[in-house]
């Protein structure tokens, strides 16, 4: 076997990348990380929110080659079945899928207005009404999945690719002061408690990396 290598972008800037890590994490894939250059056109593009891109983060593991987030965990899920990267109950499973889903093709709102930065904070960020609906809709997510199964995750008492997709919501949040009711933000502190978040947070403030667009004041 060939082993696994996770190709990624920005740890402070880039969500998707964050989200390809915590899913391999979740397989329990031994893998190593290796960054692609934030100067490439089509990367610094879709940091910047201008284009998307489904190339990075990509997943080769043994001859195979994944991209995608969604591809990535559906393609872990089944190689790693004992993982439980899906909750067990049928309907749980359904609902895990649909959220997920949610998060990968919509909130394009929010994630232009409220780009990925784990180096700044923004103390009472004016939010505009199409961002807050996009908020407003994602902790009903979180309220309805944490009411239904209980908490503190997602789905019950471990992480999903649910908890992987919505984790950099979390970091964006905090970056922009967006205030929450108890139990979102008591889902907020259980994401940023995440052992692997912690780790991802901190190798993103040693980041050399600048891109001056997404650290000026606005």
């Amino acid at each position: 076997m060939a082993g696994a290598t996770l190709l990624i972008s920005s740890k402070n800037y880039s969500s998707w990348s964050l989200r390809g890590h915590l899913l391999v994490r979740l397989a329990g894939l031994a893998f190593e990380e290796k960054v692609v250059d934030l100067d490439d056109p089509v990367n610094r593009k879709e940091l910047l929110m201008q284009s998307s891109s489904i190339r990075i983060p990509a997943l080769m593991h043994d001859d195979v080659v994944i991209w995608d987030t969604i591809a990535i965990a559906e393609y872990l899920n089944e190689m790693f079945p004992n993982a439980g990267m899906l909750p067990a109950e049928r309907g749980a499973r359904a609902r895990c899928r649909s959220i997920s889903g949610e998060m990968h093709s919509g909130f394009a709102v929010l994630r232009e207005a409220l780009p990925m930065n784990l180096r700044i904070f923004r103390p009472r960020f004016a939010v505009w009404s199409a961002v807050q609906a996009d908020i407003d809709r994602i902790t009903e997510i979180w309220r309805e999945c944490l009411g239904t199964w209980k908490g503190p995750w997602l789905f019950g008492a471990k992480p999903t690719i649910a908890d992987a997709m919505y984790a950099p919501v979390v970091t964006r949040f905090r970056s922009y002061d967006v205030k929450m009711d108890k139990v979102c933000e008591a889902y907020c502190q259980q994401i940023t408690a995440w052992p692997d978040m912690k780790e991802w947070f901190a190798a993103a403030q040693r980041e050399p990396e600048q891109i001056d667009e997404l650290d000026i004041e606005f």
